[in-house]
């Protein structure tokens, strides 16, 4: 595996922060090597919040995100931000809801309902899965089974069931998403 570059960006409360911890730890599963950073303003929720994950195998010469490979933006917050940082055929997945103005040049752009889908299995918290899942099926970053385990190791019990199916839901919305 190359490095590879991920952002989750959106504003703050909208769960980027856990996405970037899941997928870390899920890529740690797999054996491979990984780095996490984030940043945020200082409003607890509303202000612009990221979080990367840079990953690759063996040693990793810097730890933070110079080149993005992928962005997930739930909110256009966090889009402005970003953007600069796209590499040409990035794969960019934007919340069709809160992301209305998404970057579009020189990348692979798939408008997904993530923030409808979250609301209609029960919890608008859940979109930030249902956008990891779908940023890995769309771009084989890792296996849904260790994104599985890592959702299992990272989320309370209570939330476990809601945070799994979340995950079906982004994983099921790849081959909508294609067809499309």
């Amino acid at each position: 595996m190359e490095l590879t570059e991920v952002r989750f960006a959106g504003s703050g409360g909208q769960g980027l922060i856990l996405s970037a911890r899941m997928l870390f730890r899920a890529l740690s599963i797999e054996g491979k090597t990984a780095a996490r950073s984030q940043g945020y303003e200082p409003t607890s929720r509303g202000g612009f919040c990221f979080s990367d994950v840079v990953a690759g195998q063996g040693d990793l010469d810097y730890p933070l995100s110079t080149s993005l490979d992928y962005l997930l933006a739930l909110d256009q917050v966090g889009v402005a931000p970003s953007q600069h940082l796209l590499k040409k055929g990035a794969l960019v997945i934007a919340d069709g809801r809160l992301t209305p103005e998404p970057p579009t040049k020189n990348v692979d752009l798939y408008r997904a309902p993530l923030t409808d889908q979250a609301i209609a299995i029960g919890s608008i918290r859940v979109a930030n899965i249902i956008g990891l899942g779908l940023m890995c099926g769309l771009g084989g970053i890792c296996a849904k089974e260790a994104l599985a385990k890592a959702i299992a190791s990272e989320t309370p019990k209570n939330f476990l069931e809601l945070n799994l199916e979340a995950l079906d839901v982004g994983f099921a919305t790849v081959d909508e998403l294609k067809a499309a």
